[in-house]
């Protein structure tokens, strides 16, 4: 029996990983403002704390990309005559199967890749946060009233 799980893999692959890169690309682009006020001007460390990150989240999310890939086809079954049999699940005969084991596979890795995305921000923020606490805020003239 023939299937289509070779072409659906053909295709997600490189939708998550496409999806991935513009992910990580707009994220640590725009991070980088925020390594900046963090690391209070220093560019060196701030673009080498921002490359890190950015290589950790790939590493995440191409793995992950890479372990939520297998489709479910089938297990074998056997039964106590000796003989065994596959029940399928999903088997990607047709076209409708295929687009909707994709819609399934690639919205989830969506939904995934959108939660390291605010957590990553979450990051971002906090170091901000934290690298401010220290900063005391100008001192504010006191006026004097004159004497009567």
């Amino acid at each position: 029996m023939e299937t289509k799980i070779v072409l659906t893999y053909l295709i997600y692959l490189p939708v998550a990983l496409l999806l991935t890169l513009y992910v990580a690309r707009t994220l640590f682009t725009n991070g980088r403002t925020f390594m900046l006020d963090i690391f209070k001007g220093k560019t060196d460390i701030a673009d080498a704390t921002n490359k890190l990150f950015e290589v950790g989240f790939y590493l995440l999310n191409v793995g992950f990309a890479l372990l939520i890939m297998k489709i479910d086809q089938g297990e074998e079954t056997t039964f106590e005559n000796g003989q065994s049999t596959i029940s399928y699940t999903q088997l990607l005969n047709t076209n409708q199967e295929v687009v909707e084991a994709l819609a399934s596979k690639l919205g989830g890795f969506a939904i995934y890749l959108g939660v390291m995305l605010f957590l990553n921000l979450l990051l971002f923020f906090r170091g901000r946060r934290k690298s401010h606490q220290g900063i005391m805020p100008p001192p504010v003239p006191v006026l004097s009233t004159p004497a009567r």
